[in-house]
C-alpha cells in the first residue's frame, strides 16, 4: 500500500479521503533535517504553506510520486525540481475561491462604511456618528487585476451590488470577461478609473511589487487598494507613503510580504484594514481544500493526471468532463503501441478528432508520451516528466486536429511510422469508458484494461479453440474475445481479455502453434 506523509494540519475530511486508499502518517512541525530523514519512506507528501519542499527534499524523497498542497499557492514547493524528477505537484485552487471572494466583498463594504473604525470607536465608549459617514458601492467602479477563478467570483458578487467592473488579465478573452460581466481593458485603465482596485494574481517575478509608487500615483485620491491574493504584490512601503501623502483613500490587506508582519507600518494605520491571512479561513474552504488535494494525490498515485496538477497544462472546468477519459485512453493507447510495435519507429503522429479537437489536448499528449516511454526508460515516467524524457530521447511527433468525425463523438489516433509503413492505433470513449477500436491496423473493439493477449495469425477455423485450450491448461480464464481481420482466410488479429496474465511458458506454446505468426502478452 502507498504511504503518504502529511506534515501540516489539513481538514479531517481530507485525511479520511486519503486513508481510504493509502497508509497516512501525520507528522507536523518537522524541522528540515527530520523531514530529510523521514521523506524517503513515502510515496506522497501533503503540505500547506509552512513546509518548504525544496530540491533537496525532493531528491531525498526517492519514492515520491506526488506532492500535494492543501491550498492554492505553491510558492513553498520547487515545482521545477519536481518536474525534472517526474514528481507531480497538485493543489486545490478552487477550494478557497468563494471564501476569498466573499472576504474581498467584505473589504469593499467595510471600507465604504468605515466599519472597523466605527466599531473600535464604540469599544472606546465613543459615539461618533458624524465621523463615520460612508458611501454606497452601487454605481462605483471595481477594478479587478486578474480574472481567474477568484476574480470571476468577485465579479459575480459585485454585479449583484450594482457595481461597474473593469478587469485586466492578459490570458482571459474579451468574450469570457463579457460573460462574467466585466469590461476588459488595460492595467493602466483599471488603476486610473477604479474606485476599488482588487488584486487576484499569483505571486510571480513579474507580479512582485506590481502595485508600486508609480501605480499608486495613478489612482484616484478617493480610491482603495485591496490585496487578498499574495504578499509582495503590493509594495507595502510605497503604500504606506501613498497613504501618508493622501494619494489614495485607504486599503484592505490580508496578505503581507513578510508574515507575520511584525513592525509593519500598515498595521494600525487609520485608513487600512488588516487581517491575518484569512482568505481561505472558512470551514467550507478548509474542508474542500483537504478533499480536493486528497483526490489529486490519490489520482496521481494511481497513475492518472489529476484535475489540478500544477506542473501539467491547465484545463478549463468546462473542458475537463470531455477530456478526462481521453487522458486514460491516451496513456493506454501509447503503451499498447509500444508493446506491439517491436521495430524502430521513425516518428509518431497523434490525431485528435471530433469533440477531442475542441478542447485542450496537451494532457492527452503527455499521457500518450507516458505510455510510449514507460516500457523503455529506467527511471519512473509520469505525465509530468514524459515530455522532457521524450525530448532527451529525440522522440519525434506531430499533432493533427480535425473537428469533423461522423463515426464517433471523439477519436484519438496514434500512428507509428516505421520502415515497413505506418502502424495505426485508435480509440474512443463509449459509455464513459476508453475503447480501442483499431490495433495495429486491425479493426477491433475492446476495453484497454488489465491482462491482454494478442495474436497475429492466419485466419483459419479452430484458432480460437486452440488458443483457448492452451490458456485453460495454464488456468488462465478468458473474459472477452475480439477478432479483426483483413479478409476471410487472410491475416487476422485476436485480442483476448483475461483475468490473469499469461505465463511465459504458455505464451511460448501459443506462439509455436501452426498459423500463429507471433503472440504478445500485455498488461494495461
Amino acid at each position: 500500500m502507498d504511504r503518504i506523509l502529511v506534515t501540516e494540519k489539513i481538514a479531517a475530511e481530507g485525511l479520511a479521503a486519503l486513508r481510504k486508499s493509502a497508509e497516512v502518517d501525520v507528522q507536523t512541525n518537522l524541522d528540515k533535517d527530520t523531514l530529510l530523514r523521514t521523506v524517503p519512506e513515502y510515496d506522497a507528501l501533503v503540505v500547506r504553506s509552512g513546509t518548504k519542499v525544496t530540491a533537496e527534499v525532493l531528491a531525498a524523497g526517492t519514492k515520491l510520486r506526488v506532492v500535494g498542497r492543501a491550498g492554492t499557492g505553491v510558492d513553498n514547493i520547487d515545482v521545477g525540481a519536481a518536474t525534472e524528477r517526474g514528481v507531480m505537484v497538485v493543489n486545490a485552487p478552487a477550494s478557497n475561491s468563494v471564501a476569498v471572494a466573499e472576504l474581498t466583498i467584505n473589504f469593499i463594504l467595510a471600507l465604504a462604511r468605515q466599519l472597523t473604525h466605527a466599531q473600535a470607536s464604540l469599544v472606546d465608549q465613543k459615539w461618533e456618528r458624524s465621523k463615520f459617514m460612508g458611501f454606497e458601492v452601487r454605481g462605483k467602479t471595481l477594478g479587478l487585476v486578474g480574472l481567474g477563478r477568484i476574480g470571476a467570483e468577485v465579479a459575480r458578487r459585485a454585479r449583484a451590488l450594482e457595481m461597474h467592473i473593469l478587469a485586466f488579465d492578459p490570458v482571459v478573452s474579451t468574450d469570457r470577461a463579457t460573460q462574467i460581466g466585466a469590461t476588459m481593458t488595460t492595467l493602466d485603465e483599471v488603476i486610473a478609473q477604479s474606485d476599488f482596485v482588487s488584486l487576484h494574481v499569483p505571486m510571480t517575478d513579474s507580479n512582485y511589487h506590481l502595485i508600486n509608487a508609480d501605480r499608486l500615483a495613478q489612482m484616484k485620491p478617493t480610491a482603495y487598494v485591496i490585496n487578498a491574493a499574495r504578499g509582495g504584490i503590493v509594495d507595502e512601503v510605497a503604500l504606506a507613503n501613498a497613504l501618508e501623502q493622501n494619494q489614495i483613500a485607504g486599503a484592505a490587506i490580508d496578505v503581507f510580504e513578510k508574515e507575520p508582519p511584525i513592525g509593519n507600518s500598515l498595521i494600525g494605520h487609520p485608513h487600512v484594514i488588516c487581517t491575518p491571512h484569512l482568505g481561505a479561513s472558512t470551514n467550507e474552504a478548509q474542508a474542500l481544500s483537504g478533499v480536493d488535494v486528497a483526490e489529486g494525490v490519490i489520482t496521481a498515485l494511481a497513475g492518472g493526471t489529476p484535475r489540478y496538477a500544477v506542473n501539467a497544462p491547465f484545463v478549463a472546468p468546462e473542458e475537463w468532463e470531455v477530456l478526462a477519459p481521453y487522458i486514460t485512453l491516451g496513456q493506454r493507447l501509447g503503451a499498447l503501441c509500444m508493446g506491439l510495435v517491436q521495430e524502430p519507429v521513425q516518428s509518431y503522429e497523434f490525431e485528435y478528432r471530433g469533440e477531442l479537437a475542441n478542447v485542450e489536448t496537451a494532457p492527452v499528449r503527455m499521457a500518450i508520451l507516458q505510455g510510449l516511454l514507460s516500457g523503455t526508460c529506467e527511471q519512473r515516467v509520469t505525465p509530468v516528466n514524459a515530455p522532457l524524457l521524450a525530448r532527451d530521447r529525440g522522440l519525434k511527433f506531430q499533432e493533427l486536429s480535425n473537428a469533423d468525425d461522423h463515426s464517433y463523438s471523439g477519436l484519438l489516433t496514434i500512428r507509428a511510422e516505421t520502415a515497413h509503413g505506418p502502424r495505426e492505433f485508435a480509440g474512443t470513449i463509449l459509455r464513459d469508458e476508453p475503447h480501442v477500436i483499431e490495433a495495429d491496423n486491425y479493426w477491433v473493439n475492446f476495453t484497454p484494461s488489465g491482462p491482454l493477449l494478442f495474436t497475429y495469425h492466419r485466419d483459419r477455423p479452430g484458432m480460437i479453440g486452440r488458443v483457448g485450450t492452451l490458456l485453460g491448461s495454464g488456468d488462465v480464464n478468458v473474459s472477452g474475445m475480439h477478432v479483426g481481420r483483413q479478409a476471410p482466410r487472410m491475416s487476422a488479429m485476436m485480442v483476448l481479455t483475461l483475468d490473469d496474465p499469461v505465463s511465459p511458458k504458455i505464451l511460448s506454446k501459443i506462439a509455436e502453434e501452426p498459423d500463429i505468426e507471433r503472440a504478445y502478452s500485455i498488461v494495461l
